[in-house]
Order: structure tokens, then C-alpha cells, then sequence
């Protein structure tokens, strides 16, 4: 019997298989055309998909800080901003007719931007960006520059005046007198149509501003987050060239194993029918593409492509061994029901443990691959055999080197594996990898690594930009903020024990290593008190009087972004050298130790915002849920292999090689400099999710042939001579298609590419040379004593199974 279940002859699920075996053969009519019907449903439906990116679903909703960062990042500067520098690239400086006019327009386009804050909007030529000084006749101040401007000598010569008396050199004017840029927040719901922000049409929208402003004399360069995305889908577009290449690398592999074009056909379609019904109920369950799950389509095609060529690779045998078509068919069925079930329940499982990460993207791309390996159940377990049933094998097919009376050199030499000596060759290689993998990845990282946005290459035009914003100004990118909430006082900022504990905040944190600068209210207000006395540094300071704290009650003005009216809600800004994990841990660390010791009477410390305080946010979440999605998936595995095989020992052969892989992925991940994050810890769950495939269909023949009686040498020959060739080809296949992603534009791209590539086929060799040698060590031995022959059955009279004549043992 070859590939009966693990159960005892004549139990419940052989029971259960065989009827569904039957009713599926019986009624193939019926089912073909319901799948046929749902397969033209889910087309339609497929072209209503849509792009769903938003700036909320990249951030852990629960944790602390972002509910600190969505009570009050709307009301100060968050991390959804953009910045659209100008460049000037001419002799002099930016103090030029032609570079303020340029500036003019670009404040007027960033103003009208889709889903833009209006009333953040900051630049030289916006009302609230004035200039104070201190003149005989006291406060004398105005914008820096005024409505009735005329960029002629006089006026430009005032401007240069008024922006060196604001301020905002090394801010929204660059310290070397060449840049100015326009600053601005993004909604996450446009103001004007109250629909969610639409950040392809703003990121082109930002593009058509670099059109229409860069010549020759000017330069654009253009940041945030939308920006990202923006240039995330534009690549993304690029996602069909991989996949069509994809698709011409597959079938052009599976020709070459199948020897029959039918049978290419036939897998390939299969393996694009659960991507076209997953597309398809994207928009009835409301969910659309966003940068991550847009590569879930790629996944389940490799994942169908395997298992279609499970089934397809079992059909044939079964038909170069004699049988009908229809009769192959159904004993596919049978022979794949339980250990194809299993394997794709674990890649469903794969997929399910990544949502333990806090993030509403991650749900989206678990819950988006859980539908798809389910639709892949119905389309690869049931629709394959019906269109099986009706095919006729080509003559071609029956050369190739699948026939039963042909031998096969490569499994019987690496069938020795089974041996002991070869075994313990096997496990000391397994220890050296072990323990090198395991002092490797104890370097892995956690969080982005490198400058600029990790999403894009680092010679990409945002990073680019980026790079250049960053040189030439001295606001840090990367932005942690804290808030202190006063809210049972009236006018705080007037109030010394508040303003006292911010101004004490902001002396600590100037000394913290890895900060660039900080900007408070207590800082500013000691600066216009100063000022307020002739400038003498000695006034800098804050008085204990409430009327003498009045002075530098200017300060407080909310359209500096430090605070609210009535100062309700403090905003403590902290500009740090980089975005790395080490600076981030550090810096927010010495944050939580100061504030712990801080007592403040009806007022409390909050954190964090900005876009440091969401990567500080990110990377506790990933942290913590990489322990647990490692435990969730490694334990419902075994579960699952504990209830298919019922032997301790399988379960161990399967799991043992899965733990090694994940080790030296994450050992991989520390030698290419690949952070773990929100786009690369998904990928080792999906990866054993996938991987654990090759250990169950080879372990379960094996298996099966031990209770035939065979020894362990002979019965691993035999799991690799039926399950081994297609699995092989099924991981090579896999890992050169996923591969080809890192040639993508996207480095998150590529670097999942590269990693599934490395999961997929590090897996295949695991389950082929480390479980052979783990069943020796183990002591896994036949039920009986061994035949010389094995009896292949199959009948409808037998429960159906497959009737043959007697083989000799390979």
C-alpha cells in the first residue's frame, strides 16, 4: 500500500479519505464546474483590488507610546511629515529673485497637497515663521518675510536679516545659505474629502513639484514618509516583471522534470488559481495591497507550484504503473489528502503566528496568506485530481526517469544517510553549523540598518535626498518626542515647577549620547528672557515668580509646535544622531531612567512620539514577538506532527532540521547586514511554515514503508525515490523564483527574496540529510521484517487503494 495513512488499516480517517476520494471522482462534473464558475467569480472580483498603504498600519497600535503618539502627534510634528528642500545651485546664495520665487510656488503646492495639515505647513513665506528682537523701544517683530514682498535689493537684504534674527538657520534654511525648504504634516484622512489619504496620489502629486521647480539653477529634493511609499508602489509596479519571470523560470523547470507539457500546464494553472481567488475576496472582506502583502501573491504561486507537483509527480507514477487516469487520480488523492492537508495547515500556521506582531500590516499579510493556503487546499486537493482524471499522459512522458523499473543512482548513494556511520558524519556537520550559526547570529540586529529609509537602496533618489537634507541642515530626520500632560493646570507654561521640569528634561538630555539637539519650551522661553535683557547669557535661566516667568511667555505661542493652548500638553523634542536600534535603546533608556525619578504635581510624562519614538515602539514589538511566533509555530508544528505520525521520534526528525535553518537564517541575516523588522521577521515564519512541507511528505512515506517492512535505508530510498525528486524541484523552483527578487529596486524586497530563497532550499537539504541520519540515531525501525518486494494496492473493493504487481525494492 503505497502512502496510506498512519492510521491502522480501516480506521475513521482512511474511512473519511476514501469517501471523499469517491464523492470527488463521482461527481468530478459537478465540482469542475463550481470551480470553474468560482474561478470566473474571483477574476471579476480581482480587478477591483486596490492599493490600501497608511501611515497607522506600520505602527504597533497597542503599545504605549503609540497611544501616546495618536492622543497627541496629531497636534504636534509627528513622524508623517514631508519636507520638499530647494536647492540653489548657482553663484551666491538663496537670496536671489529666481530662488524666492521658486520658493514661493513650492509653499503654494505643498499647501494644496492631498491629505496635507494645512495649518502645519511651515516655510519662510508662511505667517507664523517670524523674527524677534529687542530694540530701545522693546519687542519689535514681524514675519520673516512679509506679504507686500518685492524681491528686489532692499527686500532681499531685509529677508537676510529678518531669517538670521529668527532663527531658523540650520532649520528651514540650510547653514551654508544654499537650501530652503518647505515643512508639512500629513493626515492620515484628507480634510477636504474625509477619505483615507491617498498616498500614491500625494507622493506623485510631491513628484510634480520636483517637475515643475528643478532647472538648472535648483535643485528638489523631497523626504517622508509618503515620499517612501510613493516610491514603494512605483516599485512595486515592477513586482509583475519578477513574477512573469517567475513564471517562464517554473515552467520551464517543470517541463524539463515532467517531460510533459500537459502536466506543466496543468501545475501551473493550478498554482495561479489561489492567487487569482485570493485577489479576488481581497475587496469583498475589504482589505487591499499594501507594500508587504503585495508579495504574499508570490508565496502562495511557490507554494501551489509545490504541491501541484506532489500531485502531478503521483499521478504519474501511478499511471507508468499501470492505472487509468481516473483510477490515478483518486489514488492520488488518497496518497496526498493527509500529508498535503498537514503541510499546508503548517504553512497556514506560518502565515497565523506572524500576527502575534502588533502591527495592523502584519494582520493584514497573515490573514491575507492564511485565505490563500486555504483557497489552495480547495483548488490543489480537489480541483487537480478532477482536471487529472480527465487527462492522457503524452509518450514522451513515459522516457523519463520516473519510471518505476528504473533505479535511481542519487537517492540510493544518499539513502547510506540512514546508515550509522554516515549518520554520525550527518549530526556532527548538524553541530559545527549549530554552533557556528548560533555565535553568528548572536550579532543580528534588531531594527533598521544603515542611514536613510532601509525600504529603498541606499544609491535610490530618497535616500539621496535624504542624505542631503541631512548634511546640510541641523534638524535631526530622526525625531523622538515626549509629552508632559498638565492637564490639571491652568496656563503651565507660567507655572515654575512645570516649566523647571522641562527645562531640567532638556539639560539632561543635551549630555545623552547619541542626541543631536533638543527643543523645548523652557529652552525658547529662556532665550527671549535673555533677549529681553540686552542678550547677557546670564539671564538665560527661568525665574520662580509666576509674573517674572511672563517675560518669555512668547514662547508658548502654539504655533511653534511646543505646545497646545494653555499649555494643556507639553511637547519635548529630541533629535537623535540616527535611527539604529543601539541609539534608539540608549537614548530612550536614559529617558525612561530620568523620567522614572521626576515627580511632577498634577502633571505626567508621556512617551513617544515623532518617527524615532514609532522605530522605539516597532522594535520592542518585534523583539517581543519573535520569541513568541518562534514558539507559537515551532510548537503547533510539532502538534500537528505529533497527531500525523503519532511518534515522537517523527516529530524530531521534522522539527530538529526546521530549528537549525531558522538559526542559520538569522546567522545569514547578521552576515548581510539585514536588521529583524517588521518586513524580515515575518519571513523565518513563513519559511518554516513552508520549509516543514519536505520534512512531512518525506517522513511520511518514510514511515509507511517501515510498516511494509522495510529497513530504514531501504525506506528513506524509497520516500526519496517517490516524495524526494519532486521536492528538490519543488524547493530549486521555489528559491529561483523568489531569488530573482533581489534584483529589486526595493531593498525589503530583495532582502525577503534573498532570505525565502536561502529558508526554502536550506530547508529541502535539512529534511534530506539531517533527517535520514536523526531516524538512525533515533533508532526508527521497521514495524516487521523487511520483503523483498513491496505490493503496491489500490482498488475501489480495498478501500481504494492501488492494485499492481509486485516491485522490487529499489
Amino acid at each position: 500500500m503505497a502512502n496510506q495513512s498512519n492510521n491502522s488499516p480501516g480506521s475513521f480517517v482512511d474511512r473519511f479519505v476514501d469517501g471523499i476520494a469517491r464523492l470527488l471522482i463521482s461527481k468530478r462534473r459537478f465540482f469542475g464546474v463550481l470551480f470553474i464558475l468560482m474561478t470566473i467569480g474571483f477574476s471579476y472580483s480581482a480587478m477591483q483590488t486596490r492599493f490600501d498603504a497608511g501611515f497607522n498600519k506600520l505602527i504597533p497600535m497597542n503599545h504605549d507610546y503609540m497611544k501616546a503618539f495618536l492622543d497627541h502627534g496629531p497636534k504636534f510634528s509627528g513622524a508623517n511629515r514631508i519636507m520638499v528642500n530647494l536647492q540653489w545651485k548657482g553663484e551666491g546664495d538663496i537670496y536671489n529673485p529666481e530662488f524666492m520665487a521658486q520658493l514661493k510656488k513650492a509653499t503654494d503646492e505643498v499647501f494644496f497637497t492631498p491629505g496635507v495639515n494645512r495649518t502645519t505647513v511651515r516655510s519662510l513665506y508662511t505667517p507664523e515663521v517670524r523674527y524677534v528682537e529687542v530694540t530701545e523701544f522693546g519687542f519689535m517683530g514681524s514675519e520673516v518675510i512679509p506679504s507686500r514682498f518685492t524681491a528686489d535689493e532692499a527686500g532681499l537684504s531685509a529677508v537676510r536679516s529678518n531669517v538670521n534674527k529668527s532663527g531658523q538657520v540650520g532649520n528651514l534654511v540650510s547653514t551654508d545659505l544654499k537650501s530652503a525648504m518647505v515643512q508639512a504634516e500629513l493626515l492620515e484622512f484628507d480634510q477636504a474629502t474625509g477619505d483615507k489619504t491617498d498616498y500614491r496620489a500625494v507622493a506623485a502629486h510631491l513628484e510634480s513639484i520636483r517637475t515643475a521647480l528643478a532647472n538648472d539653477n535648483i535643485e528638489v529634493n523631497i523626504i517622508g514618509f509618503a515620499k517612501v511609499m510613493g516610491d514603494v508602489m512605483d516599485g512595486l509596479v515592477n513586482v509583475l516583471i519578477f513574477f512573469i519571470v517567475a513564471f517562464g523560470i517554473t515552467m520551464a523547470l517543470l517541463w524539463a522534470y515532467s517531460r510533459s507539457l500537459k502536466l506543466t500546464l496543468l501545475a501551473i494553472a493550478v498554482a495561479l488559481l489561489p492567487v487569482i481567488w485570493l485577489m479576488g475576496s481581497l475587496p469583498l472582506i475589504g482589505y487591499g495591497i499594501d507594500p508587504m502583502s503585495v508579495l504574499v501573491p508570490f508565496l502562495i504561486f511557490s507554494i501551489g507550484v509545490s504541491h501541484a507537483v506532489q500531485m502531478t509527480n503521483t499521478w504519474k507514477q501511478d499511471v507508468l504503473m499501470g492505472m487509468t487516469p481516473i483510477d490515478a487520480a483518486e489514488s492520488a488523492f488518497r496518497k496526498l489528502a493527509i500529508p498535503g492537508t498537514v503541510a499546508l495547515l503548517a504553512n497556514a500556521l506560518g502565515f497565523m503566528v506572524i500576527m502575534v506582531i502588533d502591527i495592523p500590516m502584519v494582520h493584514e499579510l497573515g490573514v491575507t496568506a492564511c485565505l490563500g493556503v486555504a483557497m489552495m487546499i480547495v483548488t490543489n486537493k480537489m480541483f487537480m485530481p478532477i482536471i487529472l482524471s480527465h487527462l492522457k499522459l503524452e509518450n514522451m512522458a513515459f522516457s523519463g526517469p520516473d519510471r518505476p523499473d528504473v533505479k535511481h543512482p542519487i537517492w540510493w548513494k544518499l539513502s547510506a544517510l540512514a546508515t550509522p556511520k554516515a549518520a554520525m558524519i550527518s549530526l556532527a556537520c548538524m553541530l559545527v553549523l549549530l554552533v557556528g550559526g548560533t555565535w553568528q547570529s548572536r550579532s543580528l540586529l534588531t531594527g533598521d540598518i544603515g542611514s536613510g529609509v532601509p525600504e529603498l537602496r541606499a544609491e535610490s533618489r530618497y535616500n539621496k535626498d535624504n542624505d542631503e537634507i541631512a548634511r546640510n541642515y541641523q534638524i535631526g530626520m530622526d525625531v523622538l518626542s515626549v509629552y508632559l500632560e498638565t492637564s490639571g493646570r491652568e496656563e503651565a507654561c507660567l507655572d515654575w515647577e512645570v516649566m523647571n521640569a522641562v527645562d531640567r528634561f532638556d539639560m539632561h538630555m543635551r549630555g545623552v549620547d547619541g542626541v543631536q539637539s533638543v527643543r523645548t519650551v523652557a529652552g525658547l522661553s529662556k532665550l527671549y528672557v535673555s533677549g529681553n535683557n540686552e542678550g547677557n547669557p546670564r539671564w538665560r535661566t527661568l525665574q520662580r515668580d509666576h509674573n517674572a516667568l511672563v517675560a518669555g511667555a512668547r514662547a508658548a505661542h502654539p504655533q511653534q509646535g511646543l505646545n497646545d493652548n494653555g499649555c494643556q500638553i507639553i511637547n519635548m523634542t529630541v533629535y537623535l544622531d540616527d535611527h539604529q536600534d543601539a541609539t534608539l535603546k540608549h537614548v530612550s533608556g536614559e529617558i525612561q531612567k530620568y523620567l522614572a525619578e521626576q515627580s511632577v504635581s498634577d502633571a505626567t510624562f508621556r512617551m513617544a512620539g515623532g518617527n524615532a519614538g514609532v522605530a522605539v515602539a516597532t522594535n520592542q514589538a518585534v523583539e517581543t514577538a519573535e520569541a513568541q511566533m518562534l514558539t507559537a509555530i515551532f510548537s503547533a508544528i510539532t502538534l500537528l506532527c505529533w497527531i500525523t505520525f503519532r511518534s515522537w521520534r517523527g516529530v524530531l526528525c521534522v522539527v530538529v532540521p526546521l530549528i537549525l535553518v531558522t538559526i542559520l537564517c538569522n546567522a545569514l541575516m547578521s552576515l548581510l547586514g539585514i536588521g529583524l523588522k517588521v518586513a524580515t521577521l515575518p519571513v523565518i515564519a513563513l519559511g518554516v511554515g513552508v520549509g516543514v512541507d519536505y520534512g512531512i511528505y518525506i517522513y511520511e512515506s518514510l514511515q509507511h514503508s517501515l510498516k511494509q517492512g522495510l529497513s530504514l535505508r531501504e525506506s528513506f530510498y524509497e520516500a526519496m525515490y517517490r516524495r524526494g525528486t519532486a521536492a528538490v524541484f519543488t524547493a530549486v523552483t521555489m528559491s529561483i523564483g523568489v531569488g530573482t527578487w533581489a534584483f529589486s529596486a526595493l531593498k525589503f524586497q530583495a532582502d525577503m527574496g534573498i532570505l525565502l530563497a536561502f529558508m526554502f532550499l536550506v530547508n529541502v537539504l535539512g529534511a534530506i540529510f539531517l533527517l535520514p541520519a536523526l531516524a538512525c540515531w533515533l533508532d526508527v525501525k521497521p514495524e516487521r521484517k523487511a520483503n523483498k518486494t513491496i505490493k503496491v494496492e489500490t482498488s475501489k473493493d480495498t478501500g481504494g487503494v492501488f492494485e499492481a504487481s509486485e516491485m522490487p525494492v529499489k
